[in-house]
């Protein structure tokens, strides 16, 4: 792979080549047909997720432990040309193995079966009626004449013939890729049947052995595919949207722009949204220059206007558009109609580009669109939409705002909410609607009730946030710098995840400290060290380590003897000296597990310059430990300190890094065993929305405070709290000393500051407290407190108390107070964590409330 997987996307990959692997047993063993899917949000990297499985099972995957597939065929299909076209190229550029194994069905195909090892695009429109590839086939009556006659010249085999040679082959395995799932699922329609057709069998070809659907709303896939009989439906592999969100791919914040009264709004919004990309413009300018970059993110406008628009509907619009923002080329506007035509609009040409082109096309400024961009579309630098159609279908709106929210730079901008967050301005769609599916959309599948008291730090509640109208929020100037010096020196922590390398994460922590210049030779000094570490663990378990060669150069078996016509077998071991095949094998074993740059290093640290150890018992020794656990676990253990250290060593020289290298980091920061310190990022650009919006519809003023680190020009800040998260913040700012506050983020950014805990299934979770206060003491000394008000009624109260207390024992020194609060019997009630009994009280504790109501909590 050309990409480094996001944690989410390496654990839906290993699940989805589970499922091939089960689906390709029992195809092979029993011609059992099985289907799966793949579910993720719009923006999550499907096809780079794809393009990774498809890899692993053409050549087999150490990472995955996953072996190769000699007869693996892939046929990928969709119902548009343009999106097979985006769907190659994508795969092209994430997977280097299959740059020469990608192949487009053109009309002229006439190959009698499909290779192994390939990847075949196909889309809808080249097997509908009279298609060429679908000529003389085989009907699925008997009773009827013969499909589409008359078979073409010099062409022997129609596609389903194709389909039914491969199914048939020896030793093969199609393997059917549906992309966008959720389209061609619906009965009665010709592309439909075509779709069924393929799945099902028919026109003389058998029905696909394993079938996989990827698209961000299965649904309508998943319901079709229970129709289906005599097929195995294997559980879907499903993305949690918190985790895509949290890996900074997708934007954080919705604007959306939806009219609550009756009336033509198209021309106001229009000249709205021109204004919206004429500013972030110039925000994406600021950042690049900023970061002395040379390539700035160039926003485009997308205008998705209602079917068959006129040349009239056509001209208002360029006529808006021209009037807010006079200086924009004439070249500078296109579209994709699906008429694939140039246009003439007045005497304003508009020429036809791809949609697969757009992105890369910079000097589009302004796209016009019908269908083209509501499925498959993938342009990130689509900052802006307006759309004059009217729809209030779920799957069409879900799929319609996904194709918005990618972020450009593949990563959030640190510190600035605006340039996380996309518009999109919808004057003819539901309200309801809408806003129901873009709050779904910022949302994990593990979310909770709103209305949960107290509630608010999940971080798999709002992964991110649908605005209406908000205010620009940026620093305060009421707040003095002591603040802001101090709020970037706070602790938060990283949270461990699951199936951690901790070798392969020392090995890009070295290769990526080697290119910054923070640390000289540190690829040679890692693997140097670990080297050492090797050499000291193959002495310490010398006897395990000896045992373990044996295993290696031996084959040991036991061999059953019986005779015809008598009862019982007779039994006797034996034992044979293995191959270099199987040596080879258990070397292989040993370096998945030391990873193989680490395998390689040993041997030629053992082999050395003079050739101390040929090079047969090099690979024979890194096999032996390799078999050994404990030496396997020391070394993880001996990287994942030195990676600590490294990243504690080089926590200041990093921050002076471009925000393109820091995220880099953040990213090995985050691949961490254990909780580890990092650092805040302070907020630079902010938004909030103005208004609370009832369930009934009804809106409201939000109430402002002040003294927040960042606030509007009259330097308030809108707050949307409830009860108790109110009493807290207007408590806290009347006492004595009182400097300004910060509403400590929900969602995993580097301006959020985390708490690590562990859950009742033993998982790490992040609890990110609600409040940070900045105060004076006596002596003029600027601190902070850390607040949280928690329901001790919830099921994670302990876990979480736990988790402060934790993070209390280590970093209490650095806060004045890091207290949870909660409500018991009408009164608020305090813990304080920097205290030691307090610590002890929750670590022996096994109910909350109890604990609120002891002596160890006070009135707040």
């Amino acid at each position: 792979m050309r990409y480094t997987l996001k944690d989410y996307q390496a654990e839906a990959v290993h699940e989805a080549l589970r499922r091939l692997e089960q689906a390709r047993d029992t195809f092979q063993r029993y011609g059992s047909l099985s289907q799966f899917s793949l579910a993720a949000t719009t923006g999550a990297g499907k096809t780079v997720m794809a393009a990774a499985i498809i890899e692993a099972l053409f050549f087999g995957s150490d990472e995955f432990d996953f072996p190769a597939d000699p007869g693996a065929t892939v046929l990928w299909f969709s119902d548009d040309p343009s999106l097979n076209e985006q769907s190659r190229a994508r795969i092209q550029a994430a997977a280097s193995e299959l740059d020469s194994r990608l192949r487009v069905i053109e009309n002229t195909f006439s190959e009698t079966a499909f290779a192994p090892g390939m990847v075949y695009f196909l889309n809808a429109q080249k097997l509908s009626k009279n298609a060429r590839l679908v000529r003389g086939a085989t009907p699925d009556n008997p009773n009827e004449p013969r499909l589409f006659q008359p078979t073409p010249d010099m062409v022997q085999q129609t596609i389903y013939d194709v389909i039914r040679n491969t199914v048939e082959a020896e030793g093969r395995t199609l393997y059917f890729v549906l992309d966008e799932a959720h389209r061609g699922m619906k009965s009665g329609k010709d592309r439909d049947s075509i779709v069924l057709r393929l799945i099902n069998g028919g026109s003389g070809a058998p029905a696909m052995p394993v079938v996989f659907g990827i698209s961000a709303t299965v649904d309508r896939f998943t319901q079709a595919m229970k129709k289906v009989t005599n097929r195995t439906a294997l559980p879907p592999v499903e993305v949690d949207s918190a985790l895509v969100q949290a890996s900074g791919l997708l934007k954080d914040d919705i604007v959306l722009t939806i009219p609550t009264e009756e009336g033509n709004f198209d021309t106001t919004l229009l000249r709205r949204a021109v204004q919206r990309v004429k500013d972030s413009t110039a925000a994406w300018a600021a950042y690049a220059a900023e970061q002395e970059e040379t390539d700035p993110v160039v926003p485009l406008l997308v205008v998705q206007v209602a079917d068959k628009p006129t040349e009239a509907d056509l001209a208002r619009v360029l006529d808006v558009v021209y009037d807010e923002w006079p200086d924009l080329p004439l070249e500078a506007v296109a579209h994709v109609f699906g008429t694939h035509t140039d246009l003439l609009v007045g005497q304003q040409p508009v020429p036809y580009i791809a949609p697969q082109r757009v992105q890369d096309a910079k000097h589009i400024r302004v796209l016009l669109a019908m269908e083209a961009i509501s499925t498959g579309w993938d342009c990130p630098r689509a900052e802006v939409l307006v759309s004059f159609r009217t729809r209030n279908d779920s799957t069409y709106v879900h799929q319609l705002l996904g194709r918005m929210m990618r972020t450009p730079l593949a990563r959030r901008i640190p510190g600035n909410e605006v340039l996380n967050s996309v518009d999109c301005l919808l004057p003819h769609f539901d309200r309801k609607t809408s806003t129901a599916i873009a709050q779904m959309l910022m949302k994990g599948k593990t979310a909770v009730d709103d209305s949960d008291q107290g509630e608010g730090d999940e971080e798999t509640q709002k992964a991110r946030r649908v605005l209406f109208d908000p205010v620009r929020l940026e620093p305060n100037p009421e707040v003095p710098q002591e603040v802001w010096d101090l709020l970037e020196q706070i602790p938060s922590v990283t949270i461990p995840k699951k199936n951690v390398k901790p070798i392969r994460r020392l090995d890009a922590l070295a290769t990526a400290l080697s290119k910054d210049g923070l640390i000289d030779g540190a690829v040679a000094k890692a693997q140097s060290h670990l080297c050492a570490v090797l050499d000291g663990r193959a002495v310490q378990y010398k006897t395990k380590v000896d045992q373990a060669r044996a295993d290696v150069l031996t084959m040991t078996g036991e061999e059953a003897r019986g005779r015809v016509g008598k009862e019982g077998f007779s039994y006797k071991s034996f034992e044979v000296s293995a191959d270099p095949r199987a040596i080879e094998d258990s070397y292989q074993h040993a370096a998945r597990l030391l990873t193989k740059s680490l395998a390689a290093a040993y041997v030629d640290h053992l082999v050395g310059p003079e050739e101390d150890v040929d090079l047969l018992e090099a690979n024979i020794i890194v096999a032996a430990l390799g078999w050994v656990p404990e030496i396997v676990a020391d070394v993880e253990q001996e990287a994942d300190e030195l990676a600590r250290d490294w990243l504690t060593q080089t926590r200041v020289a990093r921050k002076g890094l471009s925000d393109e290298r820091q995220a880099e980091y953040d990213r090995l920061e985050g691949m961490s065993t254990q909780p580890e310190r990092i650092s805040l990022t302070a907020p630079k650009v902010a938004q909030a929305d103005r208004k609370a919006r009832e369930k009934d519809g009804t809106e409201h003023d939000l109430p402002v405070r002040r003294l927040h680190l960042t606030s509007a020009e009259d330097g308030t800040v809108p707050i949307d709290l409830n009860e108790w998260e109110r009493k807290v913040l207007d408590s806290e700012s009347k006492q004595p000393g009182f400097k300004a506050w910060y509403r400590n983020p929900s969602r995993a950014t580097k301006e959020s500051l985390a708490v690590a805990y562990k859950d009742g299934g033993g998982d790490w979770m992040a609890l990110r407290p609600d409040f940070v206060f900045f105060s004076s003491q006596h002596d003029a000394q600027v601190v902070v407190d850390l607040v949280d008000p928690h329901g001790h009624h919830l099921a994670d109260a302990m876990p979480k108390l736990r988790g402060l207390a934790d993070f209390a024992e280590q970093y209490g020194h650095e806060f004045r107070r890091i207290e949870s609060v909660a409500e018991t019997g009408g009164v608020l009630r305090v813990l304080d964590l920097t205290k030691h009994h307090v610590r002890q009280a929750v670590r022996d504790g096994q109910d909350a409330k109890a604990l609120y109501e002891s002596g160890v909590a006070r009135d707040y």
